[in-house]
């Protein structure tokens, strides 16, 4: 499968495929007063349901990830996105907020293990050379589920009910199913793979953090994101009290928010293979920035004109983030993957815990301040673990680190 042009169909599945997965776990974001009124639990609560999706993905992701190193990784794909579409079918009919939670657990045991298949298959897809701009093209499906997939949810649970909401992406999820059935080419796992014992695949997904720049990564990884769902997680209230922006209004602001990080996600692309470094600076501080300017009320201009640039920033940053793996371990991309994904999944616990704290406190203001610290640390790391995030990759860096993943 390597070193034959990208696969174009391919890609496009995968990347709706997360353009589900995405939306689906984001949505009580925008749909925190319709949840909150239709199961009769606070809005604070409803935030809990990403902390605790969260936190079963970040449990779950490395011992189901190796128990399943053996499966082939197109059918193990496929059978991820099945369980996504029973879970979300199950939750668009919860009658009550515990079976609501508890569909949305079954999904986070799923959700773990598809995002660390769905990086080193997008790396198999890719030429070499190409792997970051691969997985740019199936991020895009991560950038339009802010974009349209969030905003248009929030429309939707806004005027029909939230239930519809989360029962179409029970239908897209079918959709994405199929596809993948029919054009995912099938995909075995590697010979070292397939020998490995489960205890030896768990020890080579925990001690993959012996590699420094794996563990570098996890650690701005759980930073930025921590300080993003500190204060995204509430952007409904926030927006509300800054700019007096609720229903529409508010479903257009996320639109424009997912609509600027899709643009950013697009420039910056290009420069994932060669130039991750300064990027990765450059984003982070911008969206520390604009998140700071978010802490006084600012009114519904200047809100509207921060927010979309928090968007743009910060969305673009998982595209640097979740190539990373494929590039600092070579020889180790599913157990590299994995320990990601648990890292990205700390953070948006963490984050969206650490806001539900604050609110129910009283203290919403505090957010943006909180968020912002912690994203700027973040990127004062990513200054410190340059390994991490080199200034510039040549096509020999390339060649080296697809003969090692050959290998």
């Amino acid at each position: 499968m390597r070193g034959v042009r990208l696969n174009r169909p391919a890609l496009v599945v995968l990347g709706t495929s997360t353009f589900c997965y995405v939306t689906a776990e984001t949505l009580p974001v925008g749909l925190l007063p319709q949840i909150s009124a239709g199961l009769g639990v606070t809005e604070a609560q409803v935030g809990l349901l990403l902390t605790s999706y969260a936190v079963v993905a970040a449990v779950s992701t490395i011992p189901l990830t190796a128990l399943t190193m053996r499966l082939p990784r197109h059918t193990l794909l496929a059978a991820t996105v099945a369980i996504f579409v029973v879970a979300q079918a199950a939750a668009a009919l919860a009658p009550t907020f515990l079976v609501l939670v508890l569909s949305r657990l079954v999904c986070a045991l799923a959700h773990g293990v598809f995002w660390s298949v769905i990086g080193p298959i997008t790396a198999r897809l890719a030429p070499p050379g190409q792997v970051g701009r691969a997985t740019s093209l199936v991020f895009i499906g991560n950038s339009l589920a802010i974009v349209l997939g969030v905003p248009l949810g929030t429309a939707l649970g806004q005027w029909l009910g939230w239930r519809l909401s989360i029962g179409l992406m029970a239908v897209a999820g079918a959709i994405c199913l199929i596809a993948l059935i029919t054009l995912l080419p099938a995909m075995q796992p590697l010979p070292r793979d397939r020998e490995a014992s489960l205890g030896r695949q768990l020890r080579s997904a925990v001690t993959i953090l012996r590699n420094g720049k794996v563990a570098g990564l996890c650690v701005i990884t759980v930073v930025l994101v921590v300080g993003h769902f500190t204060t995204y997680t509430y952007i409904a209230p926030l927006v509300r009290r800054d700019a007096g922006l609720d229903g529409a209004a508010l479903s257009a602001l996320l639109l424009g928010y997912g609509a600027v990080g899709l643009a950013a996600n697009y420039v910056v692309g290009r420069f994932v293979d060669r130039r991750p470094g300064p990027f990765v600076i450059g984003l982070s501080a911008l969206a520390a920035l604009s998140m700071v300017l978010l802490a006084p009320v600012l009114g519904p201009a200047a809100t509207i004109a921060v927010v979309l640039v928090w968007g743009g920033a910060f969305n673009a940053l998982p595209v640097f983030l979740g190539s990373a793996p494929m590039r600092v371990a070579p020889t180790a991309r599913d157990a590299a993957s994995a320990v990601y994904v648990v890292a990205f999944q700390i953070g948006i616990g963490s984050g969206s815990f650490a806001g539900e704290r604050l609110v129910g406190a009283g203290q919403l203001g505090s957010l943006p301040l909180l968020g912002a610290g912690l994203v700027l640390a973040g990127c004062l790391l990513a200054v410190i673990w340059r390994g991490v995030f080199p200034n510039r990759i040549t096509a020999e860096d390339h060649e080296r680190m697809e003969a090692a993943a050959r290998s």
